[in-house]
């Protein structure tokens, strides 16, 4: 059973096993009951209300009236507290020495590359010479130590000084326009809720908390319940 009915039974079943008893006892029983069932009803339908439109209660139903302005505050709170400029800007530098193109220059096939060395050696003067002595075949011997040795020189390019350099002036020009995109994906997702996915996934998110609102209604509505009956 819900925490919060559970709430509302205890509170009712003290207000019932009050009048089976009498004497200060009974008092009160019968006024923890009450002052319980009244504190735990009473969040019960604030809790109900900030959900759903009940007629004639104004302010009722607040999260599907206040769509616009939830999807707005969703909006600011990404992006004011996950990616702001200065973070993302604090990102790229961390990541500026953890650069790494090793991995991918390895799995990379070099082979257009030995193709356009050999078109251009085959297209010059030098071509005609190496026609004579077997052409394209004497080159083809080259093929395998010209690919090692092109990885291990785009690979050594790759860790050098400037090309990080150039490499980290980029990525640091280019946070400003990583800043839009992400907006404009986070803009552009939020377009997509509606006012019933709005309520349903807050709901989801605070359906446990909710609950323990309605039996914290109920304990202190009877402690105050307890109390009054000594005071009045």
């Amino acid at each position: 059973m819900d925490k919060g009915w559970a709430t509302n039974f205890v509170s009712a079943g003290l207000v019932g096993a009050s009048y089976s008893i009498d004497g200060i006892a009974s008092e009160v029983l019968r006024s923890a009951g009450l002052f319980a069932l009244s504190g735990a009803v009473t969040n019960q339908l604030a809790i109900h209300m900030l959900f759903e439109k009940v007629p004639y209660l104004y302010g009722s139903g607040i999260i599907i009236d206040r769509f616009e302005s939830i999807r707005e505050a969703l909006k600011t709170l990404i992006m004011e507290q996950f990616f702001t400029p200065e973070k993302i800007e604090s990102f790229v530098q961390s990541q500026e020495r953890t650069i790494d193109l090793t991995p991918i220059i390895e799995q990379t096939d070099f082979t257009p590359a030995y193709n356009a060395l050999v078109r251009s050696v085959m297209d010059s003067p030098l071509g005609g010479m190496l026609g004579m002595f077997g052409g394209e075949a004497i080159i083809g011997k080259l093929k395998e130590p010209f690919l090692e040795k092109i990885k291990l020189s785009t690979i050594e390019i790759s860790q050098s000084e400037s090309f990080m350099s150039a490499l980290n002036t980029h990525l640091h020009q280019g946070s400003s326009h990583l800043t839009e995109t992400i907006e404009s994906i986070v803009v552009s997702r939020l377009a997509e809720l509606t006012p019933i996915m709005i309520k349903e996934m807050l709901h989801t998110l605070m359906k446990e908390h909710l609950g323990w609102l309605v039996v914290w209604g109920g304990v202190f509505g009877g402690m105050i319940g307890i109390v009054s009956v000594f005071l009045l």
